[in-house]
């Protein structure tokens, strides 16, 4: 019989869905976070009518972020873009601290019905993945870049921390529609989405051999390996419960965890503060049954204006 980890039983609430589990597993030397979307996600991908392939590659998306955005511990943002060739020729996903989400995919219906196989790797093509911490105005903005040549988020991501960071890392991500019953016997399906971090970290001071450091590495990874999509993605399996599950042995131990929630910043008057940087000329093209109509690519809310309210634009 299993038993939760340490911080649970000494009364430390871990919300069930929609969060960031940051954990040590001890004897191993390692980090990691464990994330767990079920209405953040069904809410991002819901907004958009998406085919399914489109919809699990974003939700791959947004996870991943989740992840790596976690490492942000007060202020800033972190943005992942991935620009291709492929079918989704861009994907966009950010976190915002203290734990916010969005992200939209731009895909060639043409090309994608084009596709023969439901592979959600096979939409990405050829092209880079950028991942970009902002931590403000004040503060100069770090990239890493990654080419794409037709892999997964997931071997992108590992390629650029095993080349650029000499991190070793291994991420594991699931996206799937859920079947959730009614309380009146008709159901609803749903998105939910999962993901696992894991990483390997040096002792201060050279303490771990080589040889230390490749075991407790590949022992970590090993136990890491075993877990299923279906255990990130069970709403019944609580985080905690499943990283004692992976990691008992290491003597695991989880930390606070990070609510995770929808967001966007788009506003009317944001929208309206674009528009007025237009020319009369570029204004005029923009017109649709006599408005300006602008859609947020995110939240896929619409704005419509009078073209009279830019009279006399510069």
């Amino acid at each position: 019989m299993t038993e939760p980890a340490p911080e649970a039983r000494r009364g430390l609430t871990i919300p069930a869905d929609d969060l960031i589990l940051p954990f040590q597993a001890e004897h191993a030397d390692v980090l990691g976070r464990l994330v767990k979307l079920g209405p953040t996600v069904d809410t991002i991908l819901s907004r958009h009518a998406y085919p399914e392939p489109v919809s699990r590659l974003l939700g791959e998306a947004v996870a991943l972020t989740a992840l790596l955005g976690a490492s942000l511990k007060t202020e800033g943002k972190f943005i992942l873009q991935a620009a291709t060739d492929g079918q989704v020729d861009l994907l966009v996903a950010d976190y915002q601290v203290p734990g916010a989400l969005r992200g939209y995919a731009r895909f060639s219906a043409d090309r994608l019905a084009e596709v023969a196989r439901d592979d959600d790797a096979s939409l990405l093509g050829e092209g880079h993945l950028a991942m970009t911490i902002d931590r403000g105005s004040e503060t100069e903005r770090y990239q890493g870049v990654v080419p794409l040549e037709g892999e997964s988020l997931t071997e992108a991501a590992d390629t650029y921390f095993r080349q650029s960071e000499q991190l070793p890392t291994f991420i594991r991500l699931a996206v799937a529609r859920h079947y959730r019953a009614g309380e009146s016997g008709e159901g609803t399906w749903t998105w939910r989405a999962g993901g696992l971090l894991v990483q390997k970290l040096t002792r201060e001071g050279g303490v771990s051999s080589a040889k230390d450091f490749e075991e407790d590495w590949t022992r970590a990874k090993s136990l890491a390996e075993t877990v299923e999509d279906h255990e990130l993605l069970d709403p019944m399996l609580t985080p905690d419960r499943l990283l004692y599950r992976l990691f008992h042995e290491e003597q695991v131990r989880v930390y606070r965890a990070i609510p995770l929630e929808t967001y966007c910043s788009c506003s009317r008057d944001r929208v309206e503060e674009l528009l007025r940087r237009f020319s009369p000329e570029d204004l005029a093209d923009m017109v649709v049954d006599g408005a300006v109509w602008v859609t947020c690519e995110f939240c896929n809310r619409r704005y419509h204006f009078d073209p009279a309210e830019f009279v006399g634009n510069n």
